[in-house]
């Protein structure tokens, strides 16, 4: 854009000399060459420090890998490519044999646990009987071990309780009182086991029902559905091909239908004339003599050239040498040309602020110019 300045001056100077008839002497060409170089020097700095130009931009989108959840074999592709769908649309189908059975297998065991919480039940009971029934043993054979106890010590030597039959009453209530231990445990461990609940479900109930809703949801997932509305490009997938929930391949690149930007590398000796608001202009390689205009919508306020990650192992001095550009978003007006171009089309953006806003006409002509250029170059 500088040399098309410079062959504009002289081209000026040229037609100047030819009009007026002007001598080619030693004054004149040294006047006309230290005349360019002040003044074509002078607006030149002016216009690109206030007035910033970049040969580097384009459209910007962002795209969506589209992974399954689950594995398993494609056998439908039901999403054509480059035309647009809606959200929810199906893109492609898994094989559901295997999750439709794992479902059929969880459902049962849910059936099978639900019948299981009356057993429980009636264990609890059948458990609170039997202690009942172990109590009852243990009075009787304490009251029977008391009744010879009190005629042994009664009758002293005359007794006509001998000291085996007493022994044998105390080991029968003995052994009740040890029964009825073994049933108050037994009791407890059904009792425990039927009130083992969470939020008022019986805990298996409640474990089989989660692993039945995950087995819902995977086979749920063997549909793989637009996750909002746009399209999908250059898309190779197959049936038959086996696709696997890994984020680092994907099977398809959605492109979502949202605002995209048109993102051009400044130098960053503009960045404090750069602000949000700005008008801008860009031209496009594939719309030679076309000028689009704009705004900035944001300066991003970082560089990929500062970034530092902590990986274990020292940063390089040479990590810092590169300069980078400043990145700026440029958000372009309403206009049928956005949408006859393929996302991703490059071109170059300058952007006019507030500052020396007389000299922004000539980065206006340059501009159209170099977007004239374009149907020669690209």
């Amino acid at each position: 854009m500088d040399l098309l300045l410079i062959l504009t001056y002289t081209a000026i100077c040229i037609a100047i000399f030819k009009i007026f008839k002007i001598p080619l002497n030693k004054w004149t060409v040294p006047t006309a060459i230290l005349g360019g170089i002040f003044i074509v020097g002078a607006l030149v700095l002016l216009m690109n420090y206030n007035h910033p130009y970049s040969p580097f931009a384009r459209e910007v989108f962002v795209t969506v890998p589209i992974n399954p959840a689950v594995r398993g074999i494609v056998t439908e592709v039901e999403v054509k490519p480059n035309v647009p769908i809606k959200k929810g649309d199906v893109l492609f189908r898994l094989d559901p044999t295997p999750f439709e059975a794992t479902v059929q297998q969880k459902r049962a065991a849910l059936v099978a646990a639900e019948l299981e919480v009356p057993q429980l039940e009636a264990s609890w009971n059948t458990a609170t009987a039997s202690v009942a029934r172990a109590e009852a043993d243990r009075d009787r054979t304490k009251s029977a071990y008391d009744r010879y106890a009190k005629g042994k010590k009664r009758g002293g030597a005359n007794s006509p309780f001998t000291e085996l039959e007493l022994d044998n009453k105390r080991q029968l209530y003995l052994g009740s009182e040890a029964t009825l231990s073994a049933a108050k445990a037994e009791e407890l461990r059904m009792r425990l086991a039927f009130e083992s609940n969470v939020d008022g479900v019986n805990t298996k109930v409640a474990g089989i029902r989660a692993e039945l809703d995950k087995a819902i949801f995977n086979l749920e997932m063997t549909v793989v559905r637009a996750p909002a509305d746009g399209m999908v490009t250059q898309m190779l997938l197959r049936p038959g091909i086996v696709a696997v929930p890994m984020p680092l391949r994907s099977l398809v690149s959605f492109i979502p239908d949202e605002e995209r930007y048109f993102a051009g590398a400044f130098w960053q000796n503009s960045l404090l004339r750069l602000k949000e608001g700005d008008e801008a202009e860009v031209i496009l390689d594939a719309a030679p003599g076309q000028v689009f205009k704009g705004r900035v919508s944001q300066v991003l306020p970082a560089l990929a050239e500062g970034e530092l990650q902590s990986r274990g192992v020292l940063v390089s001095s040479m990590a810092l040498m590169p300069r980078g550009r400043a990145i700026v978003l440029i958000e372009l007006d309403d206009h049928e040309a956005k949408k006859q171009f393929p996302a991703g089309v490059a071109g170059q953006a300058a952007i006019y602020t507030e500052h020396f806003s007389h000299v922004a006409v000539m980065r206006r002509v340059l501009l159209r110019m170099q977007g004239w250029l374009n149907y020669l170059f690209h």
